[in-house]
């Protein structure tokens, strides 16, 4: 059974009645609503739908919860699957499965289904692994809930009992939650970098020369910054499992908590490492573009020009064809091997490796 007529109960019954299950819709406007539904799922007044289903998706918002409770006496015993989200992280004190059974203390309720969008019911789990994560304090329906969500091609995860409610309902709220600390550090890390290198390239021989040189403002000088950034984003990789064998060495232990700040830079290593090679990356684009520059075409011409006047055959310079050549060469390879460090810390990857493959990856 599915309550509600919303785009998620739309693609819930979809979804259900695709796999195979017989679903039945219960609404206030059983007629409008007829023809948002497949034809295969019946559509018909809540109290009908109550009846006839023994497990309810209960896809209402919490604050029409209340007009559920004329059903009480017909939902006794039934399995209540809560599947909505707040707008807000931490908006109620309780969260709404909870709130949910309080209602109906004769219902077992389960939390589940609100991780996934109502897109990714209508496809199925065909973009992705997608996870359902359930949580109960009645391991029966829990199995029950767990079972319906493989028929439709998802993965259950069993989040324990009705306690994780709340954080799970936390969960599509969250952006990003461990990479804010990362983002800002690369961005105030470029901040840095680009107002030395502006000033070093741009300001400075204005000041001296009267040169203008705004020009290099787009690409030079954002191309000069990039590897700087991804340098010291790297080196903050392995520089605090330096600190670590470090403190655990001086405490003569390895079983001392490390302190709170060292722990959260351990965590987000992975992040980090990611933003350098991001970092790294933009950095060989934007070196591959300078040719295409404009000023670099007038610079040439210049040039030309110059040594035409001083009546110059060549003017190769063996020593920087050299250092060019051999630059460029460790810079693909340095890629290369970020890369290779960058790909192997994504988690369906890392999870393919055990710990001594992953260790000698590193």
């Amino acid at each position: 059974g599915v309550l509600g007529s919303g785009d998620f109960a739309r693609s819930l019954a979809v979804r259900l009645v695709c796999s195979g299950f017989r679903v039945v819709v219960g609404s206030r406007n059983p007629k409008r609503k007829a023809g948002l539904f497949p034809a295969a799922a019946e559509v018909t007044f809540q109290a009908e739908a109550v009846k006839k289903a023994d497990v309810i998706f209960v896809a209402i918002f919490r604050e029409h919860y209340s007009t559920l409770c004329d059903l009480a006496d017909v939902l006794v015993g039934k399995i209540l699957v809560d599947v909505s989200n707040n707008t807000e992280i931490n908006h109620h004190k309780e969260s709404n499965a909870e709130y949910l059974a309080s209602l109906f203390p004769a219902c077992t309720v389960v939390k589940a289904f609100n991780v996934v969008s109502a897109w990714t019911l209508q496809s199925g789990a065909r973009d992705g692994n997608k996870q359902v994560l359930i949580c109960s304090n009645n391991q029966e329906a829990k199995r029950t809930i767990a079972e319906i969500a493989q028929v439709m091609g998802f993965t259950p995860v069993d989040m324990g009992c009705m306690s994780s409610a709340c954080e799970i309902e936390n969960i599509p709220l969250r952006l990003l939650p461990a990479w804010k600390i990362p983002i800002f550090l690369a961005l105030g890390l470029f901040l840095c970098f680009f107002t030395y290198n502006l000033i070093r390239q741009v300001i400075h021989p204005y000041i001296r020369e009267q040169k203008n040189k705004l020009y290099k403002i787009p690409i030079e000088v954002v191309n000069t910054t990039l590897p700087c950034v991804s340098y010291v984003m790297l080196s903050l990789v392995y520089l605090p499992g330096v600190l670590a064998a470090c403190s655990q060495l001086y405490y003569g232990t390895k079983y001392r908590r490390f302190p709170d700040w060292l722990d959260q830079w351990l965590q987000h290593r992975k992040q980090i490492g990611l933003l350098s090679f991001f970092c790294a990356a933009l950095h060989a684009v934007y070196s591959l573009c300078l040719p295409m520059r404009r000023s670099h075409r007038y610079l040439l011409i210049e040039t030309a020009v110059k040594q035409a006047v001083e009546k110059k055959m060549t003017i190769w310079v063996e020593e920087e064809v050299w250092r060019m050549e051999i630059y460029i060469s460790v810079g693909i390879i340095a890629l290369g091997l970020l890369s290779l460090l960058a790909i192997t810390s994504l988690p369906s990857i890392a999870n393919s490796l055990n710990w001594r493959e992953f260790s000698f990856i590193q």
